[in-house]
């Protein structure tokens, strides 16, 4: 094998060249001309507050399974997954297993409940559900988790801007957050989900043409995949370890990786509104379906480049040669090296993670925007017009982007990596109220009382399991971080010592330390598992206390609620004003728990 020669000039002194500049500014016309369009179809007099959310409810299932599948794959996909495939291996892969099981579950389970009762929030359901209160909490904390991962997906590619080009990250977090807020406010649902197509295409294009060079350069297919299995890279059958301390496993990938997904697909408001725009119920479902294609061929194609990325840098990791400060740097400068001679290649690069995440964070701000009008501010809005209620909503995508550029801002202040921490903030936040909603559609006996402290006592073990693993993180062993060969480095940049009679075999993995006591070892569990040990907190509390209180009489849930009870009922028409098949137990009841209308 020859073994490429990476330059030794750090990343910040590379930068775009014109070229770079033109494919990055025709990325970023495209997807607002996109928005301006769909933005100027419908004049302002005949806009309606459910056409901004919901796109009028008559999309089709591929644009909208293409939306889904880019929604929460921007940038942290873009740069944590192939960092994580170079650190960790290929057995990164089993998430997809994860997120096939999750389709399923919300296909089947969680869908049909949300379409059939034609709501625009999910929080809704709590309402009909568990009360106002609930209601009310659920919008609390879902506008919580949504500025916290939206701030982070913003601060991923305004990292790689300012270590591509030099550009203040300050002044990156800022326009990204500003472009993002102009474009919700002009196009609305139905221009984010087709912008979404264009960017899962701008996507894929650029980890093809990062694979199909990088293989070149360092010789072909059978010389990655050699270096990548002598290099203990290629290491699925080893994914097997019970120890739930390693952070990637088959276990943490596939059952606390569902529960993380879950949380994004089944209930989290920016998907579900999603659902809520197809046509006819079997059509959301087959966009969930696509979606599953599109993140399983995303989630290939990231891992297969971090692997090339390896094998080119098989004796002189950057990380290591001090030549990046971060393992989420190893995507920008990795492009950035190969693409050198080759003008146009970053700024298709950047441009694929800045405007898949100009689409998500568009998305997230829809959903917030939405979720507040249809939950914190409808009950007073009854004598208000269509047109004034748009601007409101417009009004509150401006707030809301103001939200999202501040997250970003402290974002760049933790010390987690984009991948562990968006879905860390989705795993802490989002788990405790999967939950509640889990509690509510499969568990007829749960009541008010036992909602309330089950997700009080979920939140509880969410945010310390966060908070004890950041002042007490786990060491790199006890994480399986594979090891890596630094011999090429000059000897002043080596930031880890290297014996160079190593070889690269699986005998190499660094040994776990033991010794930590017990508690410091829960804190050093997968963050893949704080997701899933939330929610079980939330079931397990709820159901005990809902028995001890007085558990739920089933005859006096409203029908509709319960997912077991919906039977063979099938929505058939996208016409907004029959969505749902008007059916005698879908219409309002008095709550049994408190005598209120709902």
């Amino acid at each position: 094998m020859t073994t490429p020669d990476p330059t030794t000039e750090p990343l910040h002194q590379k930068t775009f060249l014109a070229q770079d500049y033109a494919v990055f500014g025709a990325m970023l016309l495209v997807s607002m001309a996109i928005g301006i369009f769909h933005a100027l179809r419908k004049k302002p007099k005949n806009t309606q507050v459910d056409d901004f959310f919901t796109g009028g409810r008559n999309m089709s299932a591929v644009p909208v399974g293409l939306s889904l599948c880019a929604s929460f794959m921007s940038a942290v996909q873009v740069v944590g997954v192939p960092a994580e495939n170079f650190r960790y291996g290929m057995k990164f892969l089993y998430m997809c297993l994860g997120q096939s099981i999750n389709a399923v579950l919300t296909a089947y389970l969680f869908l049909p409940v949300f379409y059939r009762l034609g709501i625009t929030s999910t929080n809704q359901y709590l309402r009909m559900r568990f009360g106002r209160g609930m209601q009310l909490l659920g919008s609390i904390q879902f506008i919580v988790v949504t500025l916290l991962y939206t701030g982070i997906v913003i601060y991923a590619p305004a990292l790689i801007l300012n270590q591509a080009t030099g550009l203040n990250i300050w002044a990156s977090l800022f326009s990204s957050g500003i472009i993002c807020t102009l474009y919700t406010t002009l196009g609305g649902m139905k221009a984010v989900i087709w912008t979404d197509v264009f960017q899962i295409i701008v996507m894929l294009t650029g980890f093809v043409a990062i694979f199909v060079h990088g293989t070149l350069l360092v010789g072909g297919p059978a010389q990655v995949l050699e270096v990548a299995t002598n290099a203990s890279r290629i290491n699925f059958h080893e994914a097997f370890d019970f120890d739930p301390r390693q952070r990637y496993t088959f276990w943490s990938l596939t059952v606390g990786g569902t529960m993380v997904w879950l949380s994004m697909y089944g209930v989290n408001q920016a998907q579900v509104q999603r659902y809520i725009c197809c046509r006819t119920e079997k059509q959301a479902q087959l966009a969930i379906f696509i979606n599953q294609l599109g993140l399983c061929l995303i989630i290939g194609s990231a891992a297969i480049c971090g692997i090339v990325m390896f094998t080119y840098y098989i004796h002189r990791d950057p990380l290591r040669c001090g030549e990046v400060t971060s393992p989420d740097l190893y995507m920008p400068y990795f492009v950035l090296d190969i693409f050198e001679d080759y003008p146009g290649f970053p700024g298709l690069f950047l441009a694929c993670a800045y405007s898949g995440t100009l689409s998500t964070a568009s998305t997230s701000i829809n959903a917030m925007a939405a979720v507040t009008m249809e939950d914190l501010l409808q009950p007073y809005l009854h004598k208000t017009n269509q047109r004034r209620m748009v601007l409101i909503s417009k009004g509150l995508s401006c707030l809301f982007g103001v939200g999202c550029m501040t997250v970003a801002a402290a974002s760049s202040l933790l010390d987690w990596g984009v991948l562990q921490g968006s879905f860390t903030v989705m795993g802490v936040v989002s788990g405790p109220l999967l939950g509640v909603f889990i509690l509510g559609i499969f568990i007829p006996a749960t009541n008010k009382v036992g909602a309330y402290i089950g997700i009080f006592a979920g939140f509880c073990v969410s945010i310390w399991l966060a908070v004890g693993s950041t002042l007490y993180p786990p060491s790199e062993s006890i994480m399986g971080v594979l090891p890596s060969d630094a011999s090429l480095c000059e000897a002043t940049n080596i930031t880890q010592s290297y014996h160079p009679e190593q070889e690269y075999t699986a005998s190499m993995l660094l040994q776990p330390d033991n010794n930590r006591g017990i508690l410091l070892n829960f804190y050093s569990i997968s963050y893949l598992f704080f997701g899933a040990t939330a929610t079980s907190s939330v079931v397990l509390v709820g159901v005990i206390v809902s028995y001890l209180t007085g558990p739920t009489k089933r005859s006096d849930i409203q029908r509709g609620l319960l997912r077991w009870d919906m039977g063979k009922q099938i929505t058939t028409t996208g016409l907004k004003s029959d969505h749902i098949m008007v059916l005698p137990q879908l219409v309002p009841v008095k709550d049994p728990q408190n005598g209120l209308s709902l």
